[in-house]
This record gives C-alpha cells, structure tokens and sequence, in this order.
C-alpha cells in the first residue's frame, strides 16, 4: 500500500468515528478520559522503557541536552500526564453549549450551538505528553484525532497512545478516535494535510519551520501560530518596581517558549532612570542585551541591534531594547515587529493602558501583567492545544472551546419563507 492510500484509510478510520464520538455523553466521555488516566499510571513502566529507548536513540543522534530534557519521561511527568487528563474530564463539555438565541418575528426559534469540528490533525514536536494532551482536548470536544509526533518520540509516543487507546477501548471508547501515524516518514504529513473532505483542521505545535511547511502545504485548513515576538511597554506613568518584576518574569521565567518577550520597550521619559536599573539586574541573570543608540548611550556595554533582531524570536537569553518617544510609537513598533501573540503595557496611566489594549493588534495584550500568562491553563482552559495568532476563527489559547465548530438550529411550527 501506497503512503498516500495509507494516510487517506488513516483519515476515512477518523472521520467514521468522529461520527460516533459526536453521539457520546458527556459522562461517556469523562469515564474515558479517567480510565485513559489509570492507565497511564499503571503502564508507566512499559512507557518509561519505550521513553529510554527513544532518549538512547537522541543521544546517538546527538539531540541537544535541551531536547533530550523535553522528551524525557519520568514518574512525575506521567502523572502530570495523567492529571491533566483528570483535569479535562472535570471541565465542563463544550459541545452542546448553546452560543445564541432568539426567536424571530414570525415565530421561528434559533439557537446556536456548539458542535465538534470533526477530524483533528496535530503535528508536533519532541514533548511526549502532547500525545495525552491532545489526544484528551479532542475527545473531550468529541474530535476524532490523528498524532503526528516527532521521530525523536516515536517510541514513548506509540507506549502512551498504545495504553490510552486499550484503556479507553475497555470504557467504551471506539477503536479509531485516537490514531498515531506510525511511521516517521515526513511524506506522511504532506498526505495527512492534503486530504480535504476527510481532514477537517490540522493544528502544527513545534518551531516555526515546522508550522511553515505544514500551513505551506496543506489544502485543508491550519492553525497557527509562526512564532512568538512578544513585548513589554514600559510607560513614563509605570511603577518602576512593578515593571522590572514584570520584564525579569516575561523574559527569564522561560525564555524558550512562545509567550516570553523578546524586545523591551522604555518610554524616554524614564530610560535614564529605569534602563541601567533593569539592564544591571538582566546581567545577573546572563541576558545579553542588544539596543538602539538611544539604549546604548544610557547602558554603553549593551550591543547594537539590528533591524533583524527585532522581528527575531529568540527563544533563549537574549533581548532587544529600544526608547520610544510615547505609547503612541510603542504601538506603533509593535504592530510592525511583532507577531500577533502577546504584548503589555505596565503603567498607572488609564488613557495609555486603554489606547495599548485597544491598538495593539495581537491575540492577548496585558495591562501590568507578564506576557507569561498566554497559556491554556493559565487562562483556566485546562491543558490547550497550542496559541492561534490567526484572525479569522480561532484566537489565542485554544482549549476545549475552541476545539469546537457550531450550526444554527431552527424550530418552527409550519413557518415558510415569502
């Protein structure tokens, strides 16, 4: 059998048990997800072998020390796996919801309503517990999933989904509603993301090669996010203590992912006084800082930035500075350099936060707040399946909502349109 034919019996498996997983309760759904749950803290051995495998494999391949720590498994990131399963059954169904209505003029009854999306294709990187996270989110909106996860993970990840799909089978859950591609070849992603009228979405996690070649390739719908240029807007009415709790968190709390800020932003008005304070405590912290002429006059040790840095996400210890004349030429920068993920403003000032939150075109923007806080559970969504900065649909964190379409339903009593 052909890749190609491979994927698309792949994909016609999904889209039939998606039909059936549209049909479950909501306490269908949860006993699933619990018993997938206990399962994975029973099987935890097996999926500790299989993950050992796969970091033996990366070492010989000589993956980095950072991607060897992501892909690692241990008692405590299973049953972090297992909670958050734990934690989706607690959250309430999304499907079904009603979203509006109303009742029209000559009687007829409308109502919205929340309806699964279908068959949901995730492709991600390294991390192993995307496959529970996923794989949980979908079947909670009642989502039939395909995993593409990474060659790296390809063990631990046939180990997890192997022990979720025979604890969920023995709760009811059918065969079909959780498939793992098996093979790594990377054809079998351009097959997946091409199959339109049997694939209904295809969700990238990973770098932004990655999320480039998928949305480069697909036919059927993407959603994305390329990178994450997020940044912080220090006001002339600021708190200064408050806004270099605020820098340190946004940049150092994690700087590998995408909701931590790469460039920092001062208004003149206090550059003289806040940049040497910040820039002396990003040292202790081994940030290199690269600035404009105006930050370099105020801070000389720190290095010239390019026009390039400041569309660079980073993802590491380093930052871009630049002094801005007001917030009106914050926004301004932002708009331009940023891409459309999260960005914050910290100041006393109502009218400079209001015009920041109302201008700046991102999908979450903060007022005194960490750049940090852009994450499903953070938001209280549970686990997520990644940020959209995409505009039509969905946007920002994507949770269980978010895994889900809608359609109108109408009532009537004999109405016929004249």
């Amino acid at each position: 059998m052909s890749l190609k034919e491979e994927m698309r019996q792949l994909a016609a498996r999904a889209q039939a048990s998606s039909r059936q997983l549209a049909k479950l309760t909501t306490r269908q759904k949860n006993d699933c997800l619990l018993a997938m749950a206990d399962g994975l803290v029973r099987n935890a051995a097996a999926i500790k072998a299989a993950n050992a495998q796969d970091l033996e494999a990366g070492r010989a391949a000589g993956l980095s020390s950072a991607m060897l720590d992501r892909l690692a498994l241990d008692d405590k990131r299973i049953e972090a796996m297992a909670r958050g399963l734990r934690e989706v059954a607690a959250l309430p169904d999304p499907v079904w919801r009603i979203m509006d209505e109303r009742t029209r003029p000559n009687g007829l009854k409308l109502r919205k309503v929340a309806v699964p999306i279908g068959v949901v294709v995730i492709i991600y990187e390294s991390r192993p517990n995307v496959t529970a996270d996923a794989a949980s989110l979908c079947l909670k909106s009642g989502n039939a999933t395909i995993l593409r996860g990474g060659k790296e993970a390809i063990r631990s990840n046939q180990a997890i989904a192997a022990t979720m799909l025979d604890a969920g089978a023995r709760a009811g859950l059918s065969a079909n509603a959780v498939q793992l591609v098996q093979t790594t070849d990377r054809d079998a992603v351009r097959e997946l993301v091409r199959l339109v009228g049997l694939v209904d979405v295809v969700i990238p996690r990973g770098g932004e090669s990655l999320i480039r070649a998928v949305a480069e390739a697909a036919r059927v719908p993407v959603i994305k996010h390329y990178k994450g240029v997020c940044h912080v807007f220090v006001d002339r009415d600021a708190d200064l203590d408050m806004a270099e709790t605020i820098v340190v968190n946004a940049k150092c709390q994690r700087p590998a992912v995408c909701n931590a800020m790469e460039t920092l932003l001062v208004d003149e008005a206090v550059a003289a006084k806040f940049l040497p304070r910040i820039a002396g405590v990003l040292k202790t912290r081994k940030v290199e800082l690269r600035g404009d002429d105006v930050t370099r006059r105020i801070v000389p040790d720190v290095k010239p930035a390019t026009e390039q840095d400041y569309f660079t996400e980073y993802a590491g210890l380093i930052m871009n500075v630049r002094v801005v004349p007001d917030v009106g030429a914050a926004v301004a920068h932002i708009n331009r350099y940023g891409s459309q993920h999260s960005d914050a403003i910290v100041t006393a000032s109502d009218a400079a936060a209001r015009r920041f939150l109302q201008e700046v075109d991102s999908a979450a923007v903060y007022h005194n707040a960490s750049t940090r806080f852009t994450d499903g559970g953070e938001f209280g969504m549970g686990a997520e399946m990644g940020v959209s900065t995409d505009k039509i649909g969905v946007r920002g964190p994507m949770g269980l909502e978010e895994l889900t379409s809608y359609k109108w339903i109408g009532v009537g009593t004999g109405q016929v349109r004249g």
